[in-house]
């Protein structure tokens, strides 16, 4: 699909998902990005197998990335993201880092940092996470995040998590 944007900025969006068969909702995810108004997807990386953080009581998770173009504002892009999810069977209800249909996070909008009620970006953790920085690698190796600094680097301190790239 090949939308003309105006006004665009690019921003990534991590997918997640661990309950059903979670390797197609994230492509479910994936297609309803590339449907949003406004918004064009440029890229998504390989989904990766990742162990839960916080509550261990639940399946693994299967996490992707994708880097979009969009012209909609970083609060306006987060409340389709959030239709999505619920699109999608999410319930936003109960401890946080429990099981889920389909996540989707803005991690990065530009080089902008956003702290509101609503949103904080770059995604809080994001730094921390080796199922976010991976896909974000293979999609920019070079890539920076802000305020926290390049992505190689902050992917040496998570090298203990338990990670799988998957074949699919």
């Amino acid at each position: 699909m090949n939308k003309k944007i105006s006004g665009d900025a690019r921003a990534f969006i991590g997918l997640g998902s661990n309950l059903g068969d979670p390797a197609e909702r994230v492509r479910a995810g994936m297609a309803a990005l590339a449907r949003l108004a406004a918004t064009r997807v440029e890229a998504c990386s390989s989904l990766y197998r990742s162990a839960p953080v916080g509550r261990q009581d639940q399946p693994d998770f299967i996490n992707a990335v994708c880097r979009v173009r969009t012209g909609l504002a970083p609060a306006a892009l987060m409340q389709q993201l959030l239709k999505i999810e619920t699109v999608h069977g999410r319930e936003r209800r109960g401890e946080k880092g429990g099981p889920r249909t389909l996540d989707l996070d803005l991690l990065l909008y530009g080089d902008e940092a956003i702290h509101s009620e609503s949103l904080t970006v770059p995604h809080p953790r994001l730094n921390e996470r080796a199922f976010v920085l991976y896909p974000l690698s293979e999609l920019e190796p070079d890539l920076v995040i802000p305020g926290r600094g390049p992505v190689g680097e902050l992917l040496a301190a998570c090298a203990g998590q338990r990670l799988q790239k998957m074949d699919v």
